[in-house]
């Protein structure tokens, strides 16, 4: 195997990394506070998009965490990168919250319900019946269908929420259309965040709690892969994937002394 280049820039997921269920990890502050000072290029990444760049960077710095607005990139600009690229200008009817609707506002696109160009579906703790209907209608009558990413839960305090995975597949089986989805484990959205930061692939590192999204997002879009073990998947899960991890360390704080 050839060796890799020296990590020049990094990318690590949110939930599981970085915060769990609203707490900041031991040592995710001072990982980003050596990010910070070494000048390297970073992005914290989520799925989730509900919240815009500035809502996040807020609710991170009220856990200690000071993460400048740019270097936040959510499922909901990936949504919007990619738009602005296949279909400039266009018009969406869109299912969200503020972080999708502003990303969309950003690129210039009209929101409607009137013969719009997409459905798009993002995360919202609102999920109507009357728009999954509307939705499903717009799209039977031609809209393409794109959603935000392919979670089908989220966390809460109180258990699982259903997400935009789960509503997806609700409005897939009344239309028989297939979203399509952009978040991880798209690589798309890594290649969009390396983009954003003048980054690349080949000395770039993708830090994730999840083989299923981050890491096999961060594989396909050819970057180093850490897998911590503080969020979702364990050691002993590892083996039962097809692909692997550059390495596993046991949470964010093993990786300090590397920036």
């Amino acid at each position: 195997m050839a060796e890799r280049k020296s990590i020049e820039s990094w990318l690590t997921d949110m939930d599981g990394v970085l915060i769990h269920e609203g707490i900041p990890i031991p040592g995710a502050d001072a990982f980003i506070k050596r990010l910070r000072e070494s000048g390297k290029p970073f992005l914290v990444l989520t799925n989730n998009s509900i919240y815009t760049q500035r809502d996040l960077h807020a609710r991170l710095a009220r856990m200690g965490l000071d993460v400048p607005v740019e270097n936040i990139w959510t499922s909901a600009l990936a949504t919007a990168k990619f738009l602005a690229d296949q279909r400039p200008g266009g018009t969406a009817y869109v299912i969200g919250e503020a972080g999708l609707t502003t990303a969309l506002h950003d690129i210039g696109y009209v929101l409607t319900d009137t013969d719009p160009d997409f459905v798009i579906l993002g995360e919202t703790r609102t999920y109507s019946f009357e728009a999954m209907t509307k939705a499903v209608r717009l799209i039977n009558a031609g809209a393409r269908f794109v959603a935000t990413n392919p979670d089908e839960t989220g966390p809460s305090a109180e258990g699982a929420l259903p997400a935009t995975g789960a509503v997806a597949a609700l409005i897939t089986k009344a239309t028989g259309v297939d979203p399509y989805f952009v978040g991880k484990p798209n690589p798309l959205m890594m290649r969009a965040g390396l983009n954003a930061i003048g980054a690349h692939s080949e000395t770039s590192a993708m830090i994730g709690d999840r083989m299923d999204t981050d890491i096999v997002s961060g594989t396909e879009a050819g970057m180093e892969t850490v897998l911590v073990l503080t969020g979702l998947t364990q050691a002993s899960d590892v083996e039962r994937f097809p692909y692997r991890p550059t390495r596993v360390v046991n949470s964010i704080a093993d990786l300090v002394d590397e920036i």
